[in-house]
């Protein structure tokens, strides 16, 4: 059990409490102040290093449990019932006849894919999974199996009523036509979408959230990964939720909802990218990131079901009992020999790719590039990025010229990969020109001095912009390599040319010189927090130090602890620097006449995070007008950035989620002040 909760909603919680009885664990629910909820050193009995006897707490290793998946010796049992009350949940223990209902026999004709032996992004195997078929329960198998049968008999009633209709039979989908043959088609490939979509919802790979605002069944891929779920939630296919069809197919309607009949009508074929032979095409592309994504493994717990379902409707497509692999521009170490011949292999695709690219796009059009993923390593040469190096290699060497940049809001909030974390919210577009035939050749100091002088202005235009904190590394990728890649080459010191590698490594440094050097622009009392939170975050300090700090900064400690940015009480010679869920939820900036661009970001962070944006805005509004909206921004970009170097995760997410929304508190906060000003015109 990774958790024994089930409902943390307040006054209402319930949760599992285990106990041994002549050898059997059995379980009931637990609720209110009756029973004790599990503390967090007693809550679930599985970590990332092993796991722990429910009866007598004795430790055991990972290895052993593996050990014990490969040799069939893992099971499941039913512990708990989840039951939709008016407007509520409901927790049941569960009896002998439920447990009796739930041991079905799966169904002898499930899709029959193996997992792959060793696959980017999969954990199950170290366990026992060996098939598709493995991940799912037989009462999943069998909801799964049944609605992707009906699928062929829908399809067959809808082609009888398009006759009846009127239109006539003509040639399938496939081959291209448009008669009542290839109507029923599409309706089948729209249902055959909800049915393999419904697999994501129905599987012993989904969690049970027991957050107050959800209480609900989790989707399969939080991640894109299939990774190991020890207490999975398995929903009931006719109750409304996500486990249902209709919520399934409710996702495939809204996108047709968002198609317009009235164009033309698109044409998706699938190619090898290295060997389209297309000329004059208009070229957007969202490349695939290097190592991070085994696309066509996770693909195939898809394909099996639209393959059960539409295998007649698309033969051609779904000829083949899982999708090909051996093309795919991923670098893969367990499909090329490890990483050196994954990396070969990548390196040398996407380096086709752009040439053909380079030959075959318009020539008044710039083609687009999308990027959306944040993988760093730190060599002696700095901080760099594998995928990067890789991918703008192949750009630069294919005589592309980066000529623009903007960071887009593309990834959707609320997945398990951003919650409390600094998931990238952005994606970045890149666009590329081919680079003039005489373009110029420039020296690393004539590079660096190009970064210095050009990215600060770059740097202000994301910020002032839609693009997170936690994105704003990545964004600076593009006005940097934009200088770098306008040069037929840049030449180091010994004459060599330059790789991309060391090119991301200065933009880097020169990034965070920008950063620095906007501390600059702040007021004493901000200077001064910033130095301290610098050396101790909200940690507390020593008094001297603290004191020697300010006076260099024209700051006073206790002026700052009148102003609730810092404690000197407490341990004796002692400075504490306020963290925002501690400073004061009664601060009024209308009656505050000294305050610093510390406090509104400490503030607001505390606001946001307690009461959400329209909180947020309205304590904005009251802010006097000469304290600079810009600077308070970037304030949040820098402390952000210097709590993540620090590795204090919690305080990076603060303000990265203030960063983030600022510019919907900015325009929320206008909209209070005008509403106010209306009022106050109107009488």
């Amino acid at each position: 059990m990774r958790s024994w909760w089930l409902g943390k909603k307040k006054g209402k919680e319930s949760w599992v409490i285990p106990s041994v009885t002549d050898g059997r664990v059995t379980y009931r629910i637990g609720h209110g102040s009756k029973d004790l909820p599990p503390s967090a050193e007693e809550d679930g009995t599985v970590g990332r290093t092993g796991a722990r006897c429910v009866g007598c707490s004795a430790s055991v290793d990972l290895k052993y449990v593996r050990s014990e998946g490969r040799n069939g010796r893992i099971g499941f049992d039913l512990i708990a019932i989840v039951a939709q009350g008016n407007r509520t949940r409901h927790y049941l223990e569960p009896n002998e006849e439920h447990r009796t209902a739930a041991a079905l026999a799966p169904p002898q004709d499930s899709p029959d894919g193996p997992l792959p032996a060793e696959a980017l992004g999969f954990r199950v195997q170290a366990y026992g999974f060996k098939r598709y078929a493995d991940l799912f329960t037989a009462r999943q198998l069998v909801a799964l199996t049944t609605y992707s049968d009906l699928v062929s008999e829908v399809r067959d009633k809808v082609a009888l009523d398009a006759r009846v209709a009127g239109r006539q039979k003509g040639l399938s989908l496939e081959q291209g036509g448009a008669g009542a043959e290839a109507y029923a088609d599409a309706v089948s490939i729209y249902l055959g979408f909800a049915v393999s979509r419904l697999a994501s919802t129905n599987s012993s790979l989904c969690r049970w959230n027991s957050a107050p605002s959800k209480e609900s069944v989790s989707d399969t891929f939080a991640r894109q990964a299939i990774s190991m779920v020890w207490d999975f939630a398995e929903g009931n296919v006719w109750t409304k939720g996500p486990c249902e069809l209709t919520s399934s197919a409710g996702w495939v309607a809204r996108v047709l909802d968002h198609l317009s009949s009235e164009r033309s009508p698109g044409n998706a074929r699938q190619e090898n990218a290295t060997k389209s032979p297309a000329a004059g095409q208009l070229i957007s592309t969202d490349p695939p990131y290097y190592d991070n994504i085994g696309y066509s493994d996770l693909s195939d717990y898809f394909y099996i079901w639209l393959r059960r379902s539409l295998r007649n409707v698309y033969p051609s497509l779904l000829s083949t009992l899982l999708v090909p692999k051996s093309e795919e521009l991923v670098a893969n170490p367990f499909r090329h020999g490890g990483k050196d011949g994954a990396h070969r292999f990548f390196e040398s695709g996407f380096n086709e790719v752009f040439q053909r690219a380079r030959q075959t796009t318009l020539e008044d059009y710039p083609i687009s590039v999308f990027y959306a993923f944040k993988q760093a390593e730190t060599t002696n040469q700095g901080e760099a990025s594998t995928g990067w190096e890789t991918f703008l290699e192949g750009m630069m060497n294919s005589g592309w010229a980066i000529t623009a940049t903007w960071p887009m809001r593309s990834e959707r909030g609320g997945r398990m990969r951003d919650v409390d974390s600094n998931a990238l919210a952005s994606s970045i577009v890149l666009t590329l020109r081919p680079r003039p035939e005489g373009a110029a050749r420039t020296t690393r100091r004539g590079f660096l001095g190009a970064l210095k002088a050009e990215l600060p202005d770059a740097m202000r235009e994301l910020q002032q912009g839609a693009i997170a904190p936690v994105d704003l590394p990545q964004a600076a990728i593009g006005p940097g390599m934009a200088i770098f890649s306008r040069h037929s080459v840049v030449l180091n010191d010994d004459g060599q040319p330059m790789r991309v590698r060391a090119a991301l490594s200065m933009i880097n440094e020169v990034l965070d010189e920008v950063l620095s050097e906007q501390e600059g622009d702040f007021d004493a009392d901000t200077r001064f927090a910033l130095a301290w939170f610098r050396q101790h975050g909200f940690d507390t300090g020593d008094f001297g130090d603290a004191d020697n700090l300010a006076r260099a900064r024209n700051a006073s400690l206790e002026h700052l602890e009148r102003a609730g940015i810092l404690s000197l009480r407490g341990t004796r010679g002692k400075v504490t620097m306020l963290p925002p869920s501690q400073i004061d939820p009664e601060w009024d900036p209308g009656t505050d006449n000294s305050i610093s661009t510390w406090e509104v970001v400490m503030h607001l962070s505390r606001t946001l995070t307690d009461s959400g944006i329209v909180a947020a805005s309205a304590l904005l509004s009251r802010v006097p007008e000469s304290i600079d909206r810009d600077l308070c921004k970037e304030l949040a970009f820098l402390l952000f950035a210097l709590a993540e170097d620090a590795k204090r995760a919690k305080v990076a997410i603060e303000f990265n989620a203030l960063g983030t929304a600022w510019n919907d508190i900015v325009a929320g906060a206008g909209a209070v002040a005008q509403q106010e000003s209306f009022d106050y015109t109107g009488g």
